[in-house]
């Protein structure tokens, strides 16, 4: 079914997204992780794809497992900075011969340690992607929003307007970047439709679970944490049940406002966990979410 469908249907969706691992070890951890959360009912399950542009087909074939074997609609990931216009034609068969109907397009970022390969050097932006993706298939696409700007954003009025291209380019859905204040998700959402965008805008919300996740993840899309919440994640940094317990609380909290104000759905980044996302998902669902 396509996303579309369902964030059309009136109801709230709640989604979670995973990686394919590196390590065929690591696989059974991550079978467990979704056997677990499939348990919830989500609308969708996301599968993120490399931006380095190896090992293309990994996210499809994954995608197919978890629509095949566990019976959850998928959603996969795709990335063209890396790629080739032809890379990502043979992507976009593969996908639609497995029967994916749902495609989140991204421009995707290089490691900082790779230098782009000129003779794929086809894609510059994700409308591109988005574009190319429209005229391959009968997809529903979904593209990346940033509450706190794109660090690469000239402004934030130019991210927004980056972000109308590739809505107008075909994306039917947006799904943000995390954030943890909601602030920054209403703003955003403000900012949108003062710009005629229209299309529904999905929260990507991250659990905290460990002390140490709190840097990096400020670090890495600028998002900024409450100080209240910070102050309590700091006092019992030590005491790791403890963070879990304070991220949990939080992210409930965080949801079930989103919620209440009308996000149209809510979607988890799991890193390939169930725990904290299933306490979290079950609060939503025993207060009537």
């Amino acid at each position: 079914m396509k996303i579309s469908a369902l964030l059309s249907a009136g109801r709230p969706t709640f989604s979670f997204e995973f990686f394919p691992p590196k390590k065929q070890e690591d696989y059974p951890a991550l079978y467990t992780a979704l056997e677990h959360l499939k348990q919830l009912g989500p609308d969708f399950v996301s599968v993120t794809h490399p931006a380095n542009g190896q090992m293309p087909f990994k996210t499809a074939e994954l995608a197919a497992r978890i629509k095949n074997d566990f019976g959850l609609e998928p959603m996969a990931h795709l990335t063209c900075i890396a790629h080739s216009r032809q890379e990502i034609s043979d992507v976009v068969a593969q996908l639609e011969k497995l029967g994916i109907q749902n495609i989140l397009a991204m421009r995707g970022d290089l490691p900082k340690d790779m230098t782009l390969d000129p003779e794929k050097a086809h894609y510059s932006y994700a409308n591109e992607l988005v574009a190319d993706i429209v005229k391959l298939g009968d997809f529903c696409i979904g593209v990346a929003g940033y509450p706190a700007v794109h660090p690469q954003a000239q402004s934030a009025g130019a991210d927004i307007i980056n972000l109308k291209r590739k809505v107008d380019a075909g994306a039917d859905f947006i799904i943000t970047q995390l954030f943890f204040d909601n602030r920054s998700y209403f703003s955003f959402l403000e900012k949108c439709r003062a710009a005629g965008i229209t299309v529904p805008v999905i929260a990507g919300i991250m659990p905290i679970t460990e002390y140490k996740q709190l840097q990096r993840f400020t670090q890495m899309c600028s998002a900024s944490v409450p100080q209240d919440f910070a102050d309590k994640l700091r006092t019992a940094q030590d005491d790791s049940r403890a963070v879990a317990a304070l991220g949990v609380e939080f992210a409930t909290a965080q949801c079930a406002e989103l919620l209440r104000r009308g996000a149209p759905g809510v979607h988890f980044f799991t890193l390939n966990k169930s725990d904290a996302t299933s306490r979290i998902l079950k609060n939503l669902k025993n207060s009537g979410f």
